[in-house]
């Protein structure tokens, strides 16, 4: 084989992964998010997550890709460990039609495909064609890429290193281990496949040896997500290492079974006795069948392993304790008094969560503090998580017999969970800020530094009155919470006059400026909030409980 047949096997190998690469993007620039919305929607249940798995994949061409949308998915919350697994099964099946369609000897027709998907892609005005012009020239890539590989490894038949080669291949643990490396470097299973069929189609290695690689590449195929999985949170590592897992069965699951049944692989020949190509893509297709058959019924168990491989955090129990209802469960069954007393416990629980999330803001925003940060966007979840989950119930509240009096405080229990909602948005905009200051694109008067304290000292003291006199319904001081609230108004207006002061001497930077008015807004607004939170355990008049629509 001269050098010249190398670098045309070169080319060949990268005509056909560009060609991959143009026909996926294509694929998935014409069909926008529906992709997304596929892998998110279409995962209610383990037969849906692998059909949306087989679908998608089919769409993008890549179970590479696919696996690593699903790591962003369990990353972001949007998909639990039981779905994922459903879809990346589902991706096994689908990225082996790749191998069924290469099957066909179609090469001589590639120039024509390549001519089409260039004028579609360069001529056409329409988006979507255009796109569709783009999965058309990546298809006639692909294909011209393996005739020059098909037309480039023939002459390795005579080489004698390559001889040795296949005489190592020889052991199938070799052999496999072989197919995990090579598949690796490519990262991409589908690529391996169609270039283990053309050395098949070339005699270089036989249909048996074929089978073995084909087991490794399955396994070799997970590198793209485990290093995607290096960057994502510890939800996405436990996705990434689930696909390594569930590949890893399925190779010692084919391995056993056409060990001890080899008739699987003589029947599977049979289907197209005279044609390797269509061999190897047969054999492809039924293991990732088989596989996918013998191990969703145990998937559970596979999650529950890689949940043991890489266990919760300390923040991820608490998150996990914290982000539950632990009052409102099966609220439909309690008695309509026990109902209304659990929901007002549930929100004092939510209270405290976005109060304490605010203090955390204010010690992110004056120590600098970066772990705080981290911890107000958490809470900020948990929060957001809350708030759904009760106003849940409360709807469900609605159903049972409820007097005007009892409906009226349904009716303002809601009104507080989203002024306690909207508290907790306020301290993550002060997290925010603090950003932006320490990154280096603000900076801050001493002076207006000690004048923020005040303000946040004397609206952490609006807030905590207001929750004493919800939580502990005691009106007689509710009159303490108006005169804080009235506090937190006087120093906003003294503060604000000395910034601008400071603003007119040109003493504070103007972006500095800026955070400083917002700040003092989110702070006001606070208390606005907590204020709302305090009112609302008075009584209303006969004229407003009239007025509500419940």
């Amino acid at each position: 084989m001269s050098i010249y047949d190398v670098f045309i096997l070169l080319g060949g190998v990268g005509l056909f992964l560009y060609g991959m690469t143009i026909m996926s993007s294509g694929l998935k620039n014409a069909c926008g998010d529906n992709l997304k919305v596929i892998l998110a929607k279409a995962t209610k249940s383990k037969i849906t997550s692998i059909l949306a798995g087989i679908a998608v994949t089919i769409f993008v061409q890549s179970s590479s890709a696919t696996d690593v949308m699903v790591i962003g998915f369990v990353s972001s919350a949007l998909m639990t460990l039981g779905q994922a697994i459903g879809v990346i099964m589902g991706a096994n099946i689908g990225t082996t039609v790749t191998a069924q369609i290469t099957a066909f000897n179609i090469g001589a027709y590639a120039p024509m495909i390549l001519f089409l998907g260039a004028v579609m892609n360069l001529f056409l005005k329409k988006r979507t064609l255009r796109e569709i012009g783009s999965v058309i020239l990546g298809f006639g890539m692909l294909f011209q890429g393996i005739t020059l590989m098909k037309s480039a490894i023939a002459p390795l038949a005579e080489t004698a290193a390559f001889r040795a080669l296949l005489v190592s291949l020889e052991n199938p643990i070799l052999t496999v281990l072989f197919g995990v490396a090579f598949t690796a470097l490519l990262q991409s299973s589908s690529s391996a496949t169609v270039i283990f069929q053309a050395f098949a189609m070339q005699n270089i290695i036989s249909y048996k040896t074929a089978v073995y690689l084909i087991i490794g590449a399955a396994v070799g195929s997970v590198t793209p997500n485990l290093l995607a999985g290096l960057t994502a949170n510890r939800d996405g590592k436990r996705c990434a290492l689930l696909n390594l897992l569930f590949n890893s069965f399925r190779a010692v699951l084919i391995l056993i079974l056409i060990t001890v049944f080899p008739q699987l692989l003589t029947f599977i020949q049979n289907l197209s006795p005279d044609n390797v190509a269509r061999q190897i893509a047969n054999t492809h297709t039924c293991f990732a069948i088989i596989a996918v058959l013998v191990l969703a019924p145990v998937s559970d168990q596979i999650v529950k392993l890689t949940r043991k491989l890489i266990p919760a955090s300390e923040e991820e129990t608490r998150k996990q304790e914290d982000q539950r209802l632990v009052y409102l469960n099966n609220v439909s069954q309690l008695p309509a008094a026990i109902a209304m007393d659990n929901a007002h416990r549930e929100i004092c629980r939510m209270a405290h969560f976005a109060i304490d999330n605010l203090q955390n803001s204010l010690d992110c925003f004056f120590d600098h503090d970066a772990r705080k940060a981290a911890k107000v966007l958490q809470g900020e979840e948990t929060v957001d998580y809350l708030t759904g989950a009760i106003v849940g119930k409360l709807v469900e509240l609605r159903s049972l017999e409820l007097s005007p009096k009892k409906l009226n405080k349904l009716y303002r229990m809601i009104q507080v969970v989203d002024d306690l909602e909207r508290i907790s948005d306020h301290a993550e905009n002060i997290v925010g800020y603090e950003a932006l200051m320490r990154n280096g694109k603000a900076s801050m008067h001493d002076e207006a530094i000690e004048d923020l304290k005040t303000l946040a000292n004397v609206t952490m003291q609006s807030m905590n009155v207001s929750l004493i006199v919800f939580e502990q319904e005691l009106m007689d001081r509710f009159d303490d919470a108006v005169a804080m609230e009235n506090l937190v108004d006087q120093t906003k207006d003294q503060i604000e006059t000395a910034h601008i002061d400071r603003m007119t001497k040109k003493a504070c930077d103007p972006q500095g400026g800026i955070l400083f008015t917002n700040l003092c807004i989110d702070l006001e607004r606070c208390s606005d909030h907590a204020i709302n939170i305090a009112e609302a355990i008075r009584d209303t008049t006969d004229e407003a409980l009239k007025a509500i629509d419940l």
